[in-house]
């Protein structure tokens, strides 16, 4: 039977009750339930689930509500504790200093503040920022579905007043040493980084602090700054910031190529600094940046190595190879292939960071025939059924597909898991992934991700090749070695960052092709 709990104008927040819901469904006697906000995504989805119900209908965005399917009225009264149960303890986690209602009494509480995270349903996102900024305060924007005309009304606003407004949908900065939403902890140091995309500058910036540099702010943009409705406005902003600071001696900039019209004039405030600029328009014309007198970048890790080398005063190189000896890379190519029977030739890449997979395709190319994904370089390798897999596979978990009614698979791994148990079949020769840690992320995404590994060996007769890299630092609470060795402990072979682990993949995946036709 189907069963509601109705709590009128009490409100939680989204990703704590998705993880709640999560949770409940392991109660025996339980089948399928939800615990949410009453939204209209979240009614649509407990209709999906098959939990309808005619109290559905009388359910507000200001309502909190539990629907479970349970075996009987016991049942349902254990969900309600367990949830209730849960909402304390994350409750007393977030500790018991004043919380303020709204901004004015948080501006009026805390005098000394100058920023402000904002993330709530984006329709009203834009009269709470336009406050804050009125306020003087600088905005880290975490909110998305904001409309572009929005963000432009925004961020001109931030821009006349000399502010950041950082986002929408800006998920990564550090800001005077503080990492804010899912960030890494990067010691500080001379490297300042504008990103408009989150993962690829937890890559730039987890890759600085571990070549030994550190960062003095890194500013995220939100990833459709550099579109031509927006022009660039808060990257330009964070450019002049950044070659205003006196600890910054060195400016990374990173994002998917910008509309033309807006990298000319991105570069033309380069040309203008003596300060060295580095620049990864990941993917886009190498030539127009060098042009520019900028550093212009191969992959992410090419970022990181160029911006260290400069900061400790050396010239640059491009590195698209391996840290270790390449015979050593060459002698784990074959013998991690010992076993991969002829008959498996694919490979699956199941990413949670978006960039990472792009990063991933792009460096792989069309050299095995082009790979399929839900975000692809061309499209006809666009994924029209991701039930119904073939092929190279390259997915990115993050993606609406997979986020709807579910946390993002960095907060909450079992998105990836579920899909190891769908999409590796007999085909299958090498697996690729991420493990992204740092403040945000699940509290132990490497485990996770080897249990999965685990399962899937266990279950299943052929034997694969699993590959992955980890974004993040020792500094941060998973801590880079021990994610590293938790992985290696599964028989998982980690490489030094995303664009390393690609290359070994391109080796494997070219050895593969050599064997299959001796």
């Amino acid at each position: 039977m189907i069963q509601y709990e109705i709590r009128k104008n009490a409100y939680y927040d989204s990703v704590t009750l998705m993880l709640i819901s999560k949770e409940i469904k392991n109660i025996e006697g339980v089948g399928d339930a939800i615990v949410g906000m009453g939204t209209d995504l979240n009614k649509e989805l407990t209709v999906n689930i098959g939990l309808k119900h005619t109290l559905l209908d009388a359910i507000s965005p200001n309502d909190f509500y539990i629907a479970a399917e349970v075996d009987s009225d016991e049942s349902m009264k254990e969900v309600i504790e367990s949830v209730e149960r849960l909402l304390t303890a994350k409750k007393t986690a977030a500790g018991s200093d004043y919380r303020p209602a709204t901004l004015n009494s948080a501006v009026e509480h805390f005098k000394e503040a100058n920023l402000v995270i904002v993330s709530i349903a984006g329709q009203y996102a834009e009269e709470e920022v336009l406050n804050a900024l009125d306020h003087d305060l600088n905005v880290m924007l975490f909110s998305d579905n904001v409309s572009i005309e929005a963000e432009l009304r925004m961020k001109q606003k931030a821009v006349s007043k000399e502010l950041l407004m950082m986002g929408p949908d800006c998920g990564t900065a550090i800001i005077n040493g503080i990492p804010l939403a899912f960030a890494n902890v990067v010691k500080k140091g001379p490297i300042g980084v504008v990103g408009a995309s989150g993962t690829g500058t937890q890559e730039v910036t987890a890759l600085i602090d571990q070549l030994g540099s550190g960062c003095s702010q890194v500013i995220g943009t939100g990833g459709r700054d550099l579109k031509s409705e927006i022009g660039g406005l808060m990257m330009l902003q964070s450019i002049d910031a950044l070659i205003e600071d006196p600890e910054t001696k060195v400016i990374v900039l990173i994002s998917k190529p910008p509309a033309p019209e807006v990298a000319e004039k991105i570069l033309q405030k380069v040309k203008l600094t003596s300060k060295p600029v580095v620049v990864d328009f990941i993917g886009g014309n190498q030539e127009t940046i060098k042009n520019a007198g900028a550093y212009a970048c191969l992959t992410l890790e090419d970022t990181a190595r160029k911006a260290v080398a400069l900061a400790n005063g050396m010239e640059p190189v491009d590195f698209i190879g391996f840290t270790e000896d390449e015979s050593v890379i060459d002698e784990l190519v074959q013998k991690s292939l010992e076993g991969i029977k002829p008959t498996q030739t694919n490979l699956r890449a199941l990413y949670t960071g978006g960039t990472l997979a792009d990063e991933a395709m792009k460096l792989l190319g069309n050299t095995f025939g082009g790979i399929y994904s839900n975000i692809p370089l061309s499209p006809e390798y666009e994924l029209q059924n991701l039930n119904n897999l073939k092929g190279h596979v390259c997915l990115d978990l993050g993606e609406d597909q997979f986020t709807v009614g579910r946390p993002h698979p960095m907060i909450d791994p079992s998105t990836r898991t579920d899909r190891f148990k769908t999409d590796i079949d007999e085909t299958v020769a090498v697996v690729l992934m991420d493990v992204v840690i740092g403040y945000g992320s699940h509290e132990n995404p490497a485990l996770e991700a080897a249990q999965s590994v685990n399962a899937l060996r266990a279950s299943y007769d052929e034997k694969f090749v699993v590959v992955a890299s980890i974004t993040g630092t020792e500094g941060d609470p998973q801590i880079l070695s021990v994610s590293k060795a938790t992985l290696e402990q599964e028989g998982i072979l980690v490489l030094p960052s995303n664009a390393q682990a690609v290359r070994f993949v391109h080796k494997l995946l070219t050895a593969l092709g050599g064997m299959k036709h001796a």
